[in-house]
């Protein structure tokens, strides 16, 4: 039997799921499990990329002791983030992490550099201010000794197959999500680099998913108990997730449902319009050089922190206690704009939304299902907003949306899609992110001779659920 392990890390867990083919199906088995999270120095918000490593490794050693002992893997994370290497190759400074504060106001410095629309147009991509150009302005801004003594520029996943292999390759979907690709050229912008002041010679060759970064370092392969071949998935999750939409027309909308909401359509060419600026569109890079139109809304994130914000030492709720107490309180009436940014990283969740509501004029919400109401239908507004958005962007009407990730499970949030669209909602498959990763290592090694075949086995092996025959 032969397996393939996707290792898919997010901002709250990491999974190891394997994959084998049977039957002209795709089998998936979760192997492992850990926790992720930020923690705090020297004021500012961190990943623990050491932890993440051993865990790494620690999966790879499962899948090895139960005698399933992968044929390659790949590693796919969230989007910005990256590390500076000095000439040892050892991390300047801390990880810091995308919500941390250091980049406010850092979009009013870039602007004395570029202008936004030229920015956008050369890049396509949309305004975050914790996109990566945002944070090398902030790291040069707080400590330019690490721009000086930076030799290598490592996005999250491509420093862990560096840790693994020995090998520094920089993946091409990931690189777009940071402002710093062009949308032309579908290389580093140079040009850019230049202007904003960071030296180009940290940047190394682009390569597409599907490339194989190397065999594990001795000492790795040793402490995993095997041998395995990484490949270079879509490393960042959303690339992955896109992959995994079991479809094979154009007539669809997705919806990559997790801890963000990423929603949009593929295309060939990269839209850098100032319409599409103003829309807030990002052109992301994907898999064989397609673009991934879309918006990046905050997503299931605020859920997340209300239910976190509910749990005590006596009461751990779920989300189907949550759902239930939403559906209680459904028809309450005030609306969020959930791309706002003090849903980014509030100190709590539920004042936030309370203080949005009151700062805007509209009811507050009382009861933690007021508050839960208002926020799934803040979230389906945005994704009514955006489908229409995407209508007028492309000059086509579509008819469904497909749901993939985690988010697909909740089928409140499915109703609320299909009634604030009007569209139809298919829903699947659940692990949407770790299936593209996979789907691409069975593409290196010849199991799918296309994607369009890959999608077709993904459809056949998964339960993707259709919104009309679940509600009435």
């Amino acid at each position: 039997m032969k397996y393939y392990l996707a290792v898919d890390i997010g901002a709250s867990s990491g999974r190891h799921i394997l994959a084998h083919l049977e039957d002209g199906k795709i089998v998936l088995e979760e192997m492992y499990r850990f926790t992720n999270g930020n923690v705090t120095r020297d004021g500012h918000l961190c990943w623990e990329l050491d932890r993440l490593f051993e865990e790494i490794v620690n999966g790879i050693a499962a899948c090895a002791k139960a005698g399933k002992a992968p044929s390659s893997m790949g590693i796919d994370t969230w989007g910005v983030d990256f590390v500076l290497l000095d000439k040892n190759n050892q991390i300047l400074g801390d990880t810091i992490a995308y919500r941390d504060s250091r980049t406010d106001d850092m979009d009013k410095l870039l602007e004395t550099m570029i202008s936004p629309e030229e920015l956008y147009e050369r890049t396509g991509i949309q305004k975050q201010l914790y996109n990566s150009i945002y944070q090398l302005l902030a790291i040069k801004n707080e400590h330019p000794e690490y721009i000086k003594n930076a030799e290598h520029y490592l996005m999250v996943p491509e420093y862990f197959n560096y840790l693994l292999t020995g090998v520094m390759m920089n993946e091409y979907t990931n690189a777009t999500t940071g402002q710093l690709v062009n949308a032309v050229t579908k290389d580093w912008d140079y040009e850019l680099l230049d202007r904003i002041g960071i030296p180009s010679k940290i940047f190394g060759k682009l390569h597409m998913p599907k490339t194989s970064v190397g065999m594990l370092k001795p000492e790795i392969a040793k402490k995993c108990g095997c041998q395995t071949e990484v490949i270079l998935p879509a490393t960042h999750d959303t690339g992955s997730a896109v992959l995994a939409v079991p479809a094979n027309d154009d007539d669809f909308i997705y919806l990559s449902s997790g801890t963000w909401s990423l929603m949009g359509i593929e295309r060939k060419y990269a839209e850098c319009s100032l319409k599409s600026m103003k829309y807030n569109f990002t052109n992301e890079g994907g898999y064989d050089y397609r673009f991934r139109y879309l918006k990046n809304i905050m997503g299931l994130w605020m859920l997340q922190n209300v239910r976190k914000e509910m749990n005590t030492d006596n009461k751990t709720y779920t989300f189907p206690e949550l759902i239930a107490m939403a559906k209680e309180a459904d028809g309450f009436p005030s609306i969020v704009n959930c791309n706002d940014n003090s849903f980014l990283a509030p100190k709590s969740m539920t004042d936030a939304v309370r203080y949005y509501c009151e700062r805007t004029g509209q009811k507050i919400p009382q009861s933690m299902g007021e508050v839960m109401v208002v926020i799934y239908n803040s979230l389906a507004q945005s994704y009514k907003d955006t489908v229409a958005e995407l209508e007028e962007m492309s000059g086509r009407k579509f008819t469904r949306i497909h749901v993939v990730g985690g988010g697909c499970q909740d089928m409140f949030l499915n109703q609320k899609i299909k009634t604030f669209t009007g569209k139809e909602v298919y829903a699947g498959p659940v692990e949407g992110t770790a299936l593209g990763n996979l789907m691409v290592q069975m593409l290196k090694d010849g199991s799918f001779k296309t994607l369009e075949e890959a999608r077709e086995c993904v459809a056949s092996s998964f339960d993707v659920k259709k919104s009309r025959l679940i509600y009435n």
